[in-house]
């Protein structure tokens, strides 16, 4: 079949698989924002006790859903319900230096890397016995739900990535950039020296909320909405966890040993082969690829929507529908 019948077969699919998402979706009353989740659950998981928000019928088909830096769990606070209306358990952790996340040992080092993110993830299932899921990602979330779909195709039924193939390695990121792509990463070279740190320890909301105004220039957040995530930052690791992760980029900051062989596989840029759905909002603020860049490093069937209407980075907290249908077209992909 030529290249451009297969283009033709997934966007009729997709299409269709979009109509059905939304018609899923929209079973849900139009309701006023969800402002918490409810009592949270926590687990030990690998080298974390984790905390985590869970909604939806426990023998529902799983979701995994992760957030991103300087976000938390309310990312997605009103997916979450519209997933659980259409049948999903929906879990969302907090990423190790966040929230209720703790790790077990004072010993065990403050890693941000990439890898680790994602091998806590898979911790998680094995701690709540999940062999499969749909996960899906925003941010370092994002990062995270494309590196368990290459490295661990087997846990993960579909993906949805806001922004794409997301993966890094430390050897790209020692090439240089334009100019004004290197100003766009302002923070990640302030992180770099030790009065980056103390300032982040010191003005840790007020940097977020610089961050999420600079990401999503037309969400018109509320101080209550802002409040209700920035809690999740006095997580006692958070600063380690965020200046490693941002230093180890650069290559300022070493990892563990025991994950070199997973860094080593990331840095060929695996192919993705799961079932995959990507979105880009059209006023993400934060530094991003253009869609055109990644769409064949998903092998597998893949669909791409771009929102309008002034999306920014925080995507599925921004337009939540959106991303709730995108779970659900993945999971209709991995069904065919």
């Amino acid at each position: 079949m030529s290249d451009t019948m297969n283009h033709d077969r997934r966007r009729l699919i997709g299409a269709g698989l979009m109509t059905i998402a939304a018609a899923q979706v929209g079973r849900v009353r139009a309701a006023e924002p969800q402002r918490s989740f409810g009592p949270l659950k926590q687990i030990n998981a690998g080298s974390l006790s984790v905390g985590y928000a869970e909604a939806g019928p426990a023998g529902g088909k799983p979701v995994i859903l992760l957030h991103g830096w300087p976000y938390d769990i309310h990312t997605y606070v009103d997916v979450a319900p519209l997933l659980a209306a259409s049948g999903y358990r929906v879990i969302v952790p907090y990423l190790r230096g966040y929230g209720t996340t703790r790790f077990h040992s004072n010993e065990t080092p403050r890693n941000g890397q990439q890898s680790a993110l994602a091998v806590d993830a898979i911790a998680l299932m094995d701690a709540l016995k999940i062999d499969k899921v749909v996960v899906g990602g925003c941010d370092w979330g994002a990062r995270t739900a494309c590196i368990m779909a290459a490295l661990w195709p087997e846990r993960c039924k579909a993906l949805v990535s806001v922004s794409g193939y997301l993966i890094g390695s430390q050897e790209l990121n020692r090439m240089p950039l334009p100019p004004k792509n290197e100003l766009e990463w302002w923070y990640q070279f302030y992180f770099a020296t030790e009065r980056g740190r103390a300032g982040y320890e010191k003005y840790t909301r007020d940097f977020a909320k610089l961050i999420w105004q600079a990401a999503s220039p037309r969400w018109s957040f509320d101080d209550g909405t802002f409040d209700r995530s920035a809690a999740s930052f006095d997580n006692p690791d958070h600063v380690a966890i965020s200046i490693h992760n941002y230093r180890w980029r650069l290559g300022l900051a070493s990892g563990e040993p025991q994950y070199d062989p997973l860094e080593k596989q990331l840095s060929r840029f695996p192919v993705i082969s799961v079932p995959t759905v990507t979105l880009e909002g059209d006023a993400n603020g934060a530094p991003h690829p253009d869609p055109s860049v990644y769409a064949k490093k998903f092998s597998g069937r893949y669909a791409h929507r771009n929102l309008t209407g002034g999306v920014g980075h925080n995507l599925p907290q921004e337009a939540p529908r959106a991303f709730a249908e995108a779970i659900v077209q993945a999971d209709g992909y991995a069904r065919l």
